[in-house]
């Protein structure tokens, strides 16, 4: 569980844009919303990340696959932070949030002056945090300087009365960011895994699926997530929590019901689900998936509350039988 300033806790995260950018989820969930299939309140959902402008980014709704493909256990995206810009979500979304509904946290990306700027517009709605996404793989922008990622999330925290997440890259020196975000960061979530830190160029190294895109706008190939993405996720937990101990740790990469011990038993103090909500490998043998994944972290963790109130239940009778005995 991670407490935040404002109080709200949360044990449960949904990852930035897997449930759309108002936490109700996109058209092809929002049946299974209706239905209670998905239930966006047993969970803190980060909206998709936002910049200052409108971005057009690599995503067309009607090509997907241009910028997005699923591999075996998850998926490589190059999506570029394709979105209609802050002003927008303020002007249609912002007004309509409610945190005792859905808890929602911002998330934005963009030069220090913009991210200051937008953190300044979130102040005005109902959020539970703000998320400063400091590591997409897609945009082309470096992440290698420690010191810059640093000093633009302080600036967001010196204006913002959200409490503030900060979002890195097994790419960057995470622990050193971290480590000096002790004071500022009241949370941590890892983000998607280069293609490149999978693959690196030298003899061995094996194209991205999204090679021709990379080729047309350069910018690597693309951020891997899923299963293919907890060889490296996993370890930086371990090794955020080794040297963190005043930032707690939202483990991403979650794809199944036994992952949730694995990510707890590295150090994490939530669970973020996000590639999980994507359709199986390959779609066409599995498209029924496109509706039925995005309903797998509700049931994961309905089991889980399942499986507490249960363990609860026969304590409470163990010690009754005890008591009864006296």
């Amino acid at each position: 569980m991670i407490t935040l300033s404002n109080d709200h806790n949360f044990e449960y995260m949904v990852a930035s844009g897997s449930l759309a950018f108002d936490g109700k989820g996109w058209p092809w969930e929002r049946p299974l919303v209706s239905f209670g299939l998905i239930k966006p309140e047993l969970f803190t959902v980060v909206i998709k990340t936002l910049t200052r402008n409108p971005r057009l980014g690599n995503l067309r709704m009607y090509k997907p696959w241009t910028c997005i493909r699923l591999i075996p256990g998850g998926v490589v995206n190059k999506v570029g932070l394709t979105n209609p810009g802050i002003e927008w979500w303020c002007r249609t979304i912002g007004h309509k949030v409610d945190r005792t509904k859905i808890a929602l946290v911002g998330s934005i990306f963009g030069t220090r002056s913009e991210l200051v700027e937008m953190a300044k517009m979130l102040n005005s709605f109902d959020l539970v945090g703000l998320e400063v996404n400091a590591s997409c793989p897609n945009t082309g922008h470096p992440m290698g300087d420690v010191q810059s990622v640093v000093d633009d999330v302080r600036a967001v925290k010196d204006v913002s009365r959200q409490p503030v997440i900060v979002k890195v890259s097994v790419a960057q020196d995470y622990c050193k960011i971290v480590e000096q975000l002790e004071d500022v960061a009241e949370a941590v979530a890892l983000n998607s895994v280069p293609w490149e830190i999978f693959h690196p160029h030298g003899r061995t190294y094996v194209r991205s699926p999204l090679w021709r895109l990379e080729e047309d706008i350069g910018g690597g190939g693309g951020g891997v997530s899923g299963k293919p993405a907890q060889e490296y996720n996993w370890p930086a937990i371990c090794r955020l929590s080794a040297k963190v101990h005043d930032v707690p740790i939202i483990g991403p990469s979650v794809m199944e019901y036994g992952d949730l011990a694995k990510v707890r038993e590295a150090g994490a103090s939530a669970i973020s689900f996000g590639a999980i909500h994507l359709p199986d490998y390959p779609i066409w043998r599995k498209p029924w998936t496109l509706f039925t994944n995005p309903c797998k972290p509700t049931a994961i963790v309905k089991r889980e509350l399942t499986f507490r109130h249960d363990q609860i239940k026969r304590l409470g009778l163990r010690v009754q039988s005890r008591v009864n005995n006296y």
